[in-house]
């Protein structure tokens, strides 16, 4: 068969936010499944279409072809909202943020080197956005804080080796309702908190 050349080979599918945010719920599906299906339908797509995307996600990452990874999330998601620098040790890097439908009051971050390398890809608070009140274990519910939020409100914390890829984790202690110091476990995916193990 003579291959179709590849000026009327169809166009594949773009690569879009709602995409690109399916993605972020297939991770976080392992812990919170039922949240994620409201955000599903929120989306108006199907578990296959969340499937598809992350099919679709993986091919783009393990590609020969593929972009840096800077490229492409400016591909998928457009010019950032707001592009600001962070003092890293003695290092000035850019932080690239843009808003998400699913999660209004905060921002996915990509954090790159001087170079232009990715070193840090996740949800953070919107800037001028009040974060949550954290106190006590009641108030770790789940997608109610980022990383950083609760590394702030229960520090000292120290982090964890994540499950797997996208996930990171905290240790800290922190008080349960009846004033009494706890150890605390905590899991987030994509910077956004998913579980707390407490002993």
């Amino acid at each position: 068969m003579v291959p179709m050349p590849s000026a009327e080979r169809p166009a594949s599918r773009p690569f879009t936010p709602r995409d690109f945010q399916l993605v972020l719920l297939r991770r976080m599906a392992d812990h919170n499944p039922d949240l994620v299906e409201d955000a599903r339908h929120e989306l108006g797509v199907s578990i296959a279409d969340m499937r598809e995307a992350n099919k679709r996600w993986q091919a783009m990452l393990h590609s020969p072809r593929a972009r840096a990874a800077a490229s492409r999330y400016r591909s998928i998601l457009g010019t950032p909202e707001s592009v600001v620098t962070r003092k890293i040790g003695d290092l000035d890097c850019e932080a690239w943020l843009w808003p998400l439908p699913l999660w209004p009051d905060l921002r996915f971050e990509v954090l790159l080197a001087p170079n232009g390398a990715v070193w840090n890809e996740w949800l953070v608070r919107a800037p001028d956005t009040p974060g949550p009140t954290l106190r006590t274990l009641d108030d770790l519910t789940p997608w109610s804080c980022t990383v950083d939020e609760a590394a702030r409100a229960f520090a000292p914390a120290r982090p964890l080796e994540g499950t797997a890829p996208t996930r990171w984790g905290l240790a800290f202690t922190a008080p349960d309702g009846e004033g009494v110091r706890r150890d605390v476990a905590a899991e987030f995916t994509w910077g956004l908190l998913q579980q707390v193990a407490v002993s």
